[in-house]
């Protein structure tokens, strides 16, 4: 039984995905921190005798075997930009140095979570891999945009080195069942408001675009990009996500039709460096992985509203 090994795999994405692999027949150890992860994410798998849980912080080296390693370890919050920046620095160089070093110790093949955050504030209105961004390395939001990027230089470093198999997921706007109520980005706060009955608070004048994924649809892009032979997509960087954009003041108009919700629309200043757009060209996607969303946008809030009902207790 190949073995799989899983970083971050106690959060929102990782849980889903330790979940998928394990029902494709792999054996997974998850190694996860807890910083923003939880164990009771991975409840219904400690039954499982081919799935193992590690507390273990990837700043630190660790010496496992496997056959596939998927780095999705980092806080990626905005609320933990300030507080947690030198952390979110640490395991996105020292952290992604010692995963790529025990992948090249195993010769496994590795799939790094990237973001679109590496695209900074873009000027392009639609974002494809070969655009270079447009990123502040000294804004609030560097110790991620620019930790990710480094995270990126690193590993085409050591595939260029030493021809290791490398992949890298720049991954968009993804929601979805399991991501924390405190998480600080739009759609878990737009959850919590509504079900409150809280203000709804937009960043801005609401005119800025985002296009969000559904968890099973990235899940899958991952596996799709992990899989796919070494010839295809061995040192690729590929965009994931959903490439149909919405303003936020669009969201919130839905997820306010979906909640019956009381709430009202308060408006607060935008947040340095916020970009302002974010949509991802997923051609490549498509050609090299035969991958696309395929969960509308109202299914997947409708299956996000049922979950936080379900950890929420309105005020």
């Amino acid at each position: 039984m190949e073995h799989v090994i899983i970083t971050g795999g106690a959060g929102f994405i990782g849980s889903h995905l330790t979940t998928r692999i394990l029902d494709m027949g792999y054996r997974v150890t998850v190694l996860d921190n807890f910083a923003t992860g939880h164990s009771q994410k991975l409840s219904h798998l400690l039954e499982n005798p081919h799935f193992k849980l590690i507390n273990h912080d990837i700043t630190l080296p660790l010496n496992l075997r496997c056959d596939y390693l998927f780095n999705l370890a980092s806080r990626a919050s905005p609320k933990d930009f300030v507080n947690y920046s030198q952390d979110i620095l640490m395991t996105n160089s020292v952290g992604v140095r010692n995963m790529i070093e025990l992948a090249q110790h195993c010769g496994a093949r590795f799939v790094q979570a990237s973001t679109s955050e590496v695209y900074g504030d873009p000027k392009v209105s639609i974002q494809n891999e070969r655009y270079r961004g447009n990123v502040s390395s000294t804004g609030v939001r560097s110790c991620y945009d620019e930790g990710k990027r480094f995270a990126e230089a690193l590993l085409f470093s050591y595939y260029r080195s030493f021809d290791l198999d490398i992949r890298i997921a720049r991954i968009f706007n993804t929601y979805g069942p399991r991501m924390n109520s405190d998480d600080g980005r739009v759609i878990p706060n737009f959850m919590r408001q509504t079900i409150n009955n809280e203000e709804i608070t937009i960043y801005g004048d609401g005119t800025q675009t985002r296009s969000f994924c559904f968890v099973d649809d990235l899940v899958g892009g991952l596996i799709a990009l992990m899989f796919a032979p070494e010839e295809e997509a061995k040192g690729e960087v590929i965009n994931l996500g959903n490439p149909s954009p919405i303003t936020i003041k669009m969201l919130s108009e839905e997820i306010l039709n979906l909640t019956s919700s009381k709430s009202e629309i308060k408006y607060l200043p935008l947040p340095n460096d916020d970009p302002l757009s974010r949509c991802p060209d997923i051609t490549k996607a498509k050609t090299i992985l035969n991958w696309e969303p395929k969960v509308s946008r109202s299914d997947g809030l409708k299956a996000t509203y049922k979950y936080f009902k379900q950890i929420l207790s309105p005020v």
